[in-house]
């Protein structure tokens, strides 16, 4: 059909046979553009997934024993050297995954402690903080995670809420970096999760699905003030390393990240984990970011390694191509946009995929 005549036809359609009831969860387009399609299933490089949470085998009731042969295996698939779990909780599973994958598998696993936050409840709970994670550390640990509730939702025994920076976890840093351990550290989450589910917030998908996600009530601090806190903390510790997850929780502001928290502070780090998303639909400013910080970014995925995620994370830093998905297509996704790759080159993708997250983690060193 002349392009003239097509024209025509669909200017002849009435308004009638337009779907109007059509749902904005509903509407999935399909772009129709035509561009090179680059599959990418191993890293260039051997990998560590340095931000990731993984289930411990003694604490599946079916052949418990079997699910870490099956994990490395998946892990070699993807050319994924090691993985550093989050999930050491002090409570004993940090016991059982130094067992079931650190003692197993050695260097291809690094387990982080987690705190029992309950002891905040009760007088004295900073000392009772440092004696976890001394424990911790005595028995193998390779450092300490902490999750975003310090800030948000953590209160000491007076019910007031807990600051990031506030002095009396500074003997907890200390310890730590005592130890020559890093901290990872996940403050906030994406900046739309703290705004106002109206019809401007360009994650309202996510979020309706997960009212929980959401931080914009009175009852949290700012997301600003969330980010302020998170600088006075590493400058009052210098001493300490600190992994920032999510790209320093602030991937929408590339400029802030380098800013205030990596060109200033040699102790800060950041991995990229569950950040693709933001990061691709910035091409050029994410590749100016990695080129100029590649001594201090993390590859990191915080999605299961037996999933489907890999290959976007790659094909995301290894290749030029153009607007691509972020993920699989399961409702709700991170953003309505597709991403770009950032073709980064080899020595940078080396130091991204592993040599950065050697530094800090020795027992992984190949």
């Amino acid at each position: 059909m002349a392009l003239t005549a097509l024209v025509e036809e669909i200017s002849n359609h009435t308004e009638d046979e337009v779907d109007a009831s059509l749902l904005l969860r509903d509407y999935v387009p399909e772009s129709q553009l035509v561009v090179p399609v680059t599959e990418v299933t191993r890293a260039r490089y051997a990998a560590i997934d340095a931000h990731n949470h993984l289930r411990t085998p003694s604490e599946d009731a079916t052949e418990p024993s079997d699910v870490p042969a099956r994990l490395v295996a998946k892990m070699d698939e993807h050319n994924l050297r090691a993985v550093v779990d989050l999930d050491g909780f002090v409570s004993g599973r940090l016991e059982r995954a130094l067992h079931d994958y650190k003692g197993a598998y050695p260097g291809r696993f690094a387990v982080l402690a987690q705190l029992d936050w309950a002891a905040c409840r009760e007088p004295g709970w900073p000392d009772a903080l440092v004696g976890q994670i001394e424990a911790a550390i005595a028995v193998g640990a390779d450092g300490l995670k902490i999750g975003k509730s310090l800030g948000l939702e953590l209160r000491d025994e007076h019910s007031r809420l807990i600051a990031i920076d506030d002095l009396r976890l500074s003997d907890l840093w200390e310890v730590v970096a005592e130890a020559g351990l890093p901290v990872l550290i996940h403050v906030a989450d994406p900046v739309a999760f703290f705004r106002p589910l109206d019809n401007r917030n360009e994650r309202r998908d996510e979020l309706s699905a997960y009212p929980q996600w959401s931080f914009s009530g009175t009852q949290y601090p700012p997301f600003e003030r969330l980010m302020e806190q998170l600088i006075a903390l590493v400058e009052r510790h210098p001493r300490t390393i600190f992994q920032m997850a999510h790209v320093g929780g602030y991937a929408e502001n590339l400029g802030f990240v380098g800013e205030r928290l990596l060109r200033p502070h040699p102790n800060v780090y950041v991995d990229i984990s569950e950040r693709i998303a933001e990061l691709g639909r910035q091409p050029y400013s994410a590749r100016r970011f990695f080129l100029e910080f590649q001594d201090r970014i993390l590859f990191g995925s915080d999605r299961p390694p037996t999933g489907p995620w890999y290959p976007y994370y790659f094909r995301f830093l290894e290749t030029w191509d153009e607007y691509f998905p972020h993920g699989p297509e399961q409702p709700p996704r991170q953003g309505r946009w597709n991403i770009y790759g950032i073709g980064l080159p080899d020595a940078v993708l080396a130091k991204v995929y592993c040599a950065n997250a050697e530094r800090l983690y020795p027992s992984l060193r190949g």
